[in-house]
Formats: structure tokens, C-alpha cells, sequence
């Protein structure tokens, strides 16, 4: 049996779970690394990630390097004496990080790889409309997600699953698996397999402004799935028409209605209590939606205090 010396590097939520996991098993994490602080909101006060904030508490050792080559940091980092490295929803480490520990460096994905390797899986699996995904365990190397896997676990995504929920699901599973490839390093026990590449394999691109806008000439499917594989961050947009007014906004949550209709793809029809949108062969209902300035709201509390025109239109 190995006596191991763990570093442990994450940043959001998502990673918290994994650390807590390591500690409340009484692994020795030696050290934890993680992103700067950085300003948010009007008082532009620094904001501690998740991790931090999580490692403060059990009184662990923190390091938050800005360049992962600086000589400062990497001798640092050596200076903790790690055997392994653990990372889950960090950045891309440098061979010279990578390398250091004896038993290697692994990774936790949320995505059954090789399919959606990159920076968003968990919206990407629910925007291409999958109905499985997963978490995988996979010792990195020079590439983006590539290395040779470890572990891996499947479920079903459920038909009106959001990115939000799916999210929490992934983190208790994936905390689960690490914790069980752990098991394997400190035994001895650990079998790779190599990732098999394939001309069809889908990637988890970046999400940007473009990306994240609505089409609604897509069909009704692909809309419905860009929305909730969107909800409830970074969210989906699109600009709304009504009189003279130009609206960037956000919508999080909708229900589909097929049905047969002449009419222009991004005609809004509403009524006092509902709001609705025409796409090729159907309606995009809204549940939910977020006007600029405003809080997030259901559509029964935004049709009290405000009317669409006959023209509206969504673009």
C-alpha cells in the first residue's frame, strides 16, 4: 500500500466536492491549487473560488500561482513533496507540473471520453441532445484531455434535464470515482486504457456570446435542447422585438409544442398567462426568462407588468 501525498488543483464548485470527499476519507492532501482571487461585483471586492475558500476551512496549504512556470511556484510546489496529483475543473498544466509527482497526475472529466473533450461537456452532451453522458479518470499528458483513461462511469440524461442539474449529478458521481481511482493508485492496482480517436468524436468547445444565441429558425428539437443545455449559466439569448424596443435577453427554461403553422420562425404569440414562440413545426412555450436589469422571472410574472405587441418578434 502507497502512503500518499496528494495536491489537489480546482477552482468551482464542481471540484469542492471532490476535495471534501479526499479529506472526509482522510487522504493526506499536501496542498491545494487554485485560481487567483479575482474582483467581482460593483465594490470590484476579490472573490475567492470555491476551492479555496473550501480549503481554508480544513486548514490546508493554498498556492495561487497566476503563471504555472514561474520558478517562485514550481519550487513551491516541489517543495510539498507530492507523490500524486489530482485535478478536477482547472487549467491546462505545463509538462514540467505535470510530470513532478512519482505516481502521476490525473484528471476527473465530466464526460464519457473521448467524446467531448474541452471546456464545456456538460452543456455540449445536453445541447447535441445526448441521452447518455458520464465522468471519466485519465492520467494527462501534452494534450487537451487526451491521455490514457483510468476509470469511467455512464448514466442516462433525462429528456428535460438542464446543465444545472446535470452538473450536480456529474459532481457526486465524478467524487465517487475519484475516490475509487485513488483507491487503485494506492494499491497498486491501476490499468489504463488509451483513448481511441475517431473522426466523428464531438467536442466541448468553449461557450461564447455566439454559441450561446438562439436560432430560432433550428428545428424545435434543437432549440429546446440549446436552452436547457444552457440553463441556468452561462444561459441562452436571443434579442426580442416589441414596438421600438430592442431587447438583449435570457431565456432558462421552456416546454416544446408540436404542431402544423404558417407562421415566420420568432413570431411571439402571448396571452395573459402564456408566452410563446413559432418555430418550424411547433411553439417553443417560455417558462422563464430574464429581461436586462431585471431579476430572472416566470412568465406569469412578467406577463402581469409587461405586453408584447402584435409584431413581436424574437431574433
Amino acid at each position: 500500500m502507497k502512503d500518499l501525498r496528494i495536491v489537489f488543483m480546482g477552482t468551482p464548485d464542481f471540484a469542492v466536492a471532490t476535495l471534501q470527499t479526499l479529506v472526509e476519507h482522510n487522504y493526506n492532501i499536501v496542498g491545494v491549487i487554485t485560481a487567483p482571487d479575482k474582483p467581482a461585483g460593483r465594490g470590484r471586492k476579490l472573490n475567492e473560488s470555491a476551492v479555496k475558500q473550501y480549503a481554508k476551512s480544513q486548514d490546508l496549504t493554498i498556492l495561487q500561482p497566476t503563471n504555472l512556470k514561474n520558478e517562485a511556484f514550481l519550487a513551491e510546489l516541489k517543495a510539498l513533496n507530492a507523490n500524486l496529483q489530482i485535478v478536477v475543473a482547472f487549467r491546462m498544466l505545463p509538462k514540467q507540473v505535470w510530470q513532478m509527482p512519482e505516481y502521476g497526475t490525473f484528471n476527473l472529466h465530466a464526460s464519457l471520453l473521448p467524446n467531448y473533450r474541452g471546456a464545456a461537456p456538460i452543456n455540449w452532451a445536453i445541447i447535441n441532445g445526448e441521452t447518455k453522458t458520464g465522468v471519466s479518470t485519465f492520467f494527462i499528458d501534452e494534450k487537451i484531455d487526451t491521455g490514457d483513461m483510468i476509470l469511467q462511469e455512464g448514466i442516462a440524461i433525462k429528456p428535460d434535464e438542464n446543465a444545472g442539474s446535470l452538473h450536480d449529478t456529474l459532481m457526486a458521481i465524478g467524487s465517487a470515482l475519484v475516490l475509487k481511482t485513488v483507491g487503485l493508485i494506492e494499491n497498486g492496482k491501476v490499468e489504463t486504457i488509451k483513448q481511441k480517436d475517431t473522426s466523428d468524436i464531438k467536442t466541448a468547445y468553449k461557450l461564447n456570446k455566439d454559441n450561446c444565441k438562439i436560432d430560432w429558425k433550428a428545428p424545435m428539437d434543437a432549440i429546446f435542447n440549446h436552452i436547457r443545455g444552457l440553463s441556468p449559466y452561462p444561459a441562452a439569448w436571443c434579442t426580442l422585438i416589441n414596438d421600438d424596443e430592442a431587447l438583449d435577453i435570457k431565456i432558462y427554461k421552456v416546454e416544446k409544442e408540436k404542431e402544423q403553422h404558417n407562421l415566420e420562425a420568432g413570431k411571439i404569440i402571448s396571452t395573459k398567462k402564456t408566452l410563446k414562440v413559432a418555430v418550424t413545426n411547433g411553439y417553443i412555450i417560455i417558462k422563464e426568462i430574464k429581461l436586462p436589469g431585471k431579476r430572472a422571472m416566470d412568465i406569469t410574472s412578467l406577463l402581469n407588468g409587461y405586453t408584447f405587441n402584435e409584431n413581436a418578434k424574437m431574433l
